[in-house]
């Protein structure tokens, strides 16, 4: 009986100064270029692949929009004309992009199939992203620097040239595809807690993987299959622009993945609000009827011991109702945020470049090119950096992630599994004694 009182007092006291809502303060620091406008210096805090990224793209359009140009006069191409000091800057700075993409997309496979934590069916999907982003940074991007550094010339020849742009378009697609059906899959968690998880199986990752990589192919194949012919003259290496495959493509690849992710970002973002509005409404009537709990359990001290047992019964539901509540709240909260900065990064990295894609045949005609190249090499390597940026932005998020990052990292393979389970537990037991502290 003094014990249930103990508590009551305890809880009287918490209740007092309860607070239901956190803040995320993110500190961004401005972008700052040199007065010659060819040294980029970029200063984030726990972002230095994006800013990294950045700092590439704006040096590359530095670059490459005051360098000297030529012409291709078969094709009407523009031609960069980089001096030896320039090519050595973009060449060290595009491989260490492709370096740490490659190293990031590694971490995440190796973390969800070595991790038992982490071998989840709705991880599957990430490790579906991580290899796509893994493939464009092994098959496409290696190329693309080759490419970059002669001027925007292709020098591999016309077969190569259509497997290359096949391998671009599906790897791109596929990461774009898996991001959207990401986008679905933490909607259906957060809006059907109690339905979709005990469908969520191996069995149906498995089936929404291969229709991403199905969907990619059905973009990809069309050149192959003769609808619509890659374009190749003398030194050019560019994806087909026939009218209607171009249409076709950037709407299955962009616009609808991007249309669906926007959908239900905003549909969890007002789940999220919903639910903190009503958790403000209900708020201060659960907090008057703990209050009133706590009180007859104090008052009832030296009353018979099952009229104190059952006010500490009560107080115990409501507790826990309430320590549910919070977590409800809490976990669309993180959904809503974590979707919502994806959505973000994957609209600033491919809208620029599927944008000029869909207007360039109508601008410039299906033979050829008239975009500038180095405008074009911009935007098509931004697109290219949502490929680097996706295992960092999931590891800022995901705890259990970040960590096996940080062991692997440090060649602490062992015990990874045994660590990730006590920092579980003790998680959990600091949540449950923070409902009586």
């Amino acid at each position: 009986m003094e014990r249930c009182a103990f508590y009551a007092a305890k809880f009287h006291r918490k209740i007092r100064k309860y607070t239901h809502t956190e803040s995320l303060a993110v500190s961004r620091r401005p972008l700052r270029l040199s007065q010659d406008s060819t040294v980029v210096m970029f200063s984030t805090s726990r972002t230095e692949p994006i800013s990294m990224a950045l700092s590439v793209l704006l040096l590359y359009y530095t670059l490459g929009k005051n360098s000297t140009t030529m012409w291709n006069k078969s094709c009407g191409e523009q031609l960069l004309d980089f001096g030896r000091p320039e090519k050595i800057i973009i060449g060290v700075m595009l491989a260490i992009i492709t370096a740490v993409t490659v190293m990031g997309n590694t971490l995440v496979v190796i973390a969800v199939c070595v991790v038992k934590k982490l071998r989840q069916p709705s991880n599957y999907l990430l490790v579906s992203l991580a290899v796509a982003d893994l493939s464009v940074a092994i098959v496409v991007m290696p190329f693309v620097i080759v490419t970059d550094l002669t001027g925007g010339k292709w020098l591999f020849g016309e077969v190569f040239c259509n497997i290359f742009i096949g391998m671009d378009v599906m790897c791109c697609t596929a990461s774009i595809m898996t991001l959207c059906v990401i986008s679905v899959d933490r909607y259906l968690g957060i809006t059907r807690p109690l339905t979709y998880p005990a469908r969520q199986n191996g069995q149906l990752m498995a089936k929404m993987i291969l229709g991403v990589w199905l969907v990619s192919a059905s973009i990809t194949l069309p050149p192959f299959c003769g609808w619509a012919k890659n374009v190749h003259k003398a030194g050019v290496c560019l994806i087909s622009q026939d009218f209607g495959y171009t249409i076709y493509s950037t709407a299955v690849a962009f616009y609808i993945p991007m249309l669906v992710m926007l959908v239900m970002y905003y549909k969890i973002f007002r789940a999220a609000r919903k639910s903190g509005a009503k958790h403000r409404f209900t708020d201060l009537l659960r907090r008057e009827r703990l209050e009133t709990v706590a009180n007859e359990a104090l008052r009832m001290q030296g009353l018979k011991p099952s009229g104190v047992a059952e006010e500490c019964a009560t107080l115990s539901r409501l507790l826990n109702r309430e320590r549910k509540n919070i977590s409800i709240f809490k976990r669309e909260q993180k959904a809503a945020t974590t979707l919502g900065v994806i959505v973000g990064v994957f609209a600033v990295c491919w809208l620029p470049f599927f944008i000029l894609s869909t207007a360039r045949p109508f601008i410039c005609g299906v033979e050829c090119s008239c975009v500038p190249i180095w405008l074009e090499r911009t935007l098509l390597w931004l697109g290219y950096a949502n490929s680097l940026m996706n295992p960092f932005i999931y590891a800022f998020f995901n705890r259990d992630l970040r960590s096996t990052y940080r062991d692997l990292l440090r060649c602490r393979y062992r015990n990874i599994n045994r660590r990730l389970s006590a920092v579980g537990v003790h998680e959990a037991l600091k949540k449950s004694m923070q409902v009586l502290d």
